[in-house]
């Protein structure tokens, strides 16, 4: 007899399962699953207890009744992350909600909501934009908003317009100290995508590609003082900006490659008075 015969002969042999305790164990399995889903829908741990957060303005109160309304209909052990989402889908304002449960009865809702980067103006309308053309029709447009003036009102929820769409990327990458001194985005045949400065230079960025390093570039040459007064500030190639108001278009002795970049709180659009750390768009 060989080896692997013996072996064999050694092994003990696996019973098979009776039929009853198969059918014990499957029923067992039935009812455990069937006792999770009535305790996970049931009032014993309904939702009695919510708290919204991150959302106010006059938009707050229609925003948090739809998220109470949802999530009363359930319990703390199921969470219908889409129903919430449906709650909330007619109000532009609202990027996403974050939610989280405290056993048994309580729910705390975070709104995460769009920040509007610039503002559409059209037929004597203005219009929020966030930075993926969402338009906040329902909420207020702060006149610091920069300004991208349209020829007919935009319709539908977001922005279709290829030059509208690029000067809200432009503002979107825009640091947040620099777009609070943006008061106009528009594209022109001179100079492309061109970028006004309240009470500073025109910033001509030609097209929306490159738009940190056109920033990164605007932003050094602004923070500069010899290029205090400009009129003008050319970083469609931001490796080599140019300045219009200055002898020669460029920054005196001769030097047009990036300076080093500045600190974010001293930036200083206007060549005067630094802007305030406290600066948002």
């Amino acid at each position: 007899m060989s080896s692997a015969t013996l072996v064999r002969a050694r092994m003990p042999r696996l019973r098979r399962p009776r039929p009853r305790v198969l059918l014990t164990t499957a029923l067992a399995a039935g009812l455990l699953a069937a006792g999770w889903f009535w305790v996970r829908d049931s009032s014993l741990v309904a939702v009695r207890q919510v708290a919204i957060s991150g959302v106010s303005g006059a938009q707050g109160a229609p925003i948090r009744d739809a998220l109470e309304r949802a999530a009363h209909s359930m319990t703390t052990l199921h969470v219908r992350q889409d129903a919430l989402d449906a709650a909330v889908a007619p109000y532009p304002l609202v990027k996403r909600v974050e939610v989280s449960t405290g056993f048994p009865h309580a729910m705390r809702i975070h709104v995460v909501t769009n920040v509007a980067v610039g503002a559409v103006v059209a037929g004597g309308r203005r219009i929020a934009v966030t930075s993926d053309g969402t338009l906040l029709r329902d909420a207020s447009a702060p006149a610091t908003l920069a300004t991208i003036a349209l020829r007919t009102p935009p319709g539908g929820r977001r922005l279709t317009g290829a030059t509208a769409l690029a000067a809200v990327a432009a503002l979107a990458a825009a640091p947040d100290t620099l777009r609070a001194h943006v008061a106009s985005a528009a594209t022109t045949r001179a100079h492309g995508l061109t970028l006004l400065i309240a009470n500073g230079p025109a910033l001509w960025f030609g097209d929306d590609v490159r738009l940190d390093a056109k920033w990164a570039a605007a932003a050094a040459v602004l923070a500069d003082p010899q290029a205090a007064g400009a009129q003008s500030i050319d970083v469609s190639d931001p490796e080599r900006p140019a300045v219009g108001g200055l002898a020669g278009g460029v920054l005196p002795g001769g030097q047009s490659d990036i300076p080093a970049a500045p600190d974010p709180t001293t930036t200083n659009p206007g060549g005067s008075a630094p802007a305030s750390p406290g600066a948002t768009g």
